[in-house]
């Protein structure tokens, strides 16, 4: 019996054989319901690797969408004004001491040692600001936006970003001249 067994094991060997090389490409070997120890990984579309400035750019543009869809009442990009890009800049930042002319830090270069005791309002660095308002509004034109209606080139956030750069930089001992 065991020779019956044998003989029928190597006809359906060389069955399988033969009809499996015609459906799998000749420097693919046949799967026989086994699981193999090492998959080689799914080909994906050879998509470029992001730089860092697209990362970021994606980034703050997910965050400004997520924080229309957050915003009551329900706010559209089509309706979205400088006014909003500043609401916006204050929800998703502000954690550096922006200190007052009555603060004893008040022009001390460098910052005092964390954590600072003064209660000076927290806000985000300018140049910070700057490079989010900038990629914001490159993403926005990506996106569909036109340029006359770009909220991120809006005089009043331009006039923000300069007010906040003379701020932090008196506060910090150091003069700007543009």
């Amino acid at each position: 019996m065991s020779a019956a067994v044998a003989a029928a094991a190597a006809a359906a060997s060389v069955s399988s054989n033969t009809t499996s090389s015609s459906h799998h490409p000749s420097n693919q070997a046949p799967n026989h319901g086994w699981i193999p120890f090492f998959q080689p990984p799914a080909q994906r579309a050879a998509l470029p690797a992001l730089s860092r400035y697209e990362s970021q750019k994606r980034r703050d543009w997910k965050a400004f969408v997520e924080y229309l869809k957050k915003h009551r009442p329900h706010l559209g990009l089509s309706r979205c004004t400088g006014v909003h890009v500043l609401e916006f800049l204050d929800y998703q930042f502000g954690n550096t001491k922006l200190h007052t002319r009555n603060c004893p830090f008040w022009g001390n270069h460098p910052d005092p040692p964390s954590p600072c005791s003064c209660s000076c309002p927290l806000d985000q660095a300018w140049s910070s600001l700057d490079g989010v308002v900038g990629r914001l509004r490159v993403a926005f034109e990506e996106n569909g936006g036109q340029p006359e209606t770009n909220p991120f080139s809006a005089r009043v956030v331009r006039l923000y970003l300069r007010d906040l750069r003379d701020a932090q930089a008196k506060a910090r001992g150091i003069a700007y001249t543009f």
